[in-house]
Formats: structure tokens, sequence, C-alpha cells
């Protein structure tokens, strides 16, 4: 068995009013049940972290991503599974509904479009000091702010 980390693509999907789409994780889910997420998950073998994030758009949302605006970062963690990874989270503009996206039956529950002052919803759920899609999003908002959106 590897001891290199998992790697993983999250896409921060950005609207046309500077929210960040975020989706609820099933209760039945093995990492983070019932918490919100960003759209993501691990990068395949062979698969680019690019191509990964294209993948996982789709699958999660129906969507398709158009633009990727920058990388927001890269973060490490250690998941409920004692799995550890690397997140390489990017902002990205997508075509498709977005009052209607296709959520992966089974998988996620509910979405939500998140303004930068609402972050606090993403420590729901979560052990106390974890707060990490929180940082994530938040980090999100700060690339927003730097690139003019």
């Amino acid at each position: 068995m590897s001891t290199e980390p998992l790697s993983c693509a999250g896409a921060l999907i950005v609207d046309d009013d500077g929210r960040i789409f975020v989706q609820r994780r099933s209760a039945t889910r093995k990492l983070f049940p019932n918490c919100w997420d960003v759209v993501g998950g691990h990068v395949e073998p062979g698969e680019s972290i690019e191509d990964a994030l294209q993948r996982e758009v789709t699958e999660e949302t129906g969507w398709t991503v158009s633009h990727v605006l920058g990388l927001v970062g890269e973060y490490t963690y250690v998941g409920d599974d004692g799995l550890a990874r690397v997140e390489y989270d990017f902002l990205v503009r997508v075509d498709g509904d977005l009052l209607d996206p296709r959520l992966e039956a089974g998988k996620h529950t509910e979405f939500r479009w998140l303004s930068e002052h609402e972050t606090v919803l993403l420590d729901e759920h979560r052990h106390v000091n974890d707060g990490l899609i929180r940082r994530i999003v938040d980090d999100g908002f700060a690339a927003l702010h730097v690139i003019g959106l």
C-alpha cells in the first residue's frame, strides 16, 4: 500500500453574483457525512488534476467547466478513514442551469449558493477546530477579490 497521499481536485464554482456553490454530503457517506462540501473528489490513476476537476464537476452537478479562473490553494488533510490526502482547489465557472444542478443520487442531498458572509454554515456537523471546508471557501472568496470578481 502506498504511503503517498491521495490526490484530490476541488471546484469552487462561482456564479454571476460572486457566490460559491456547496452541496451537503448524504448522512451515509463514509467521509464527512451530512457535511457541506465543495464539488470534487479523488484523481483517478493516470488522470490529471485538470481532467479530474472537469470529471467531478460533471458527475456531481451535471454542469461542465467553462473556465478555470485560478488555483485557490493546496490543502493536506487526513480523512475520517485515516488516509492522507492533498487537495487542489480551483475557482471555476460552469455552463448549465445554475438553479438546477443534477446532484449525485445517494451522495448529496441538497445544495446552496453561499455569499461571503455565510461561510459559518460550513462548520455545521464538522468536528470542532476542523474548519477545512470553511477555510477553503474563505480562501476562494479572498481569491475572487484578488482577481476582481
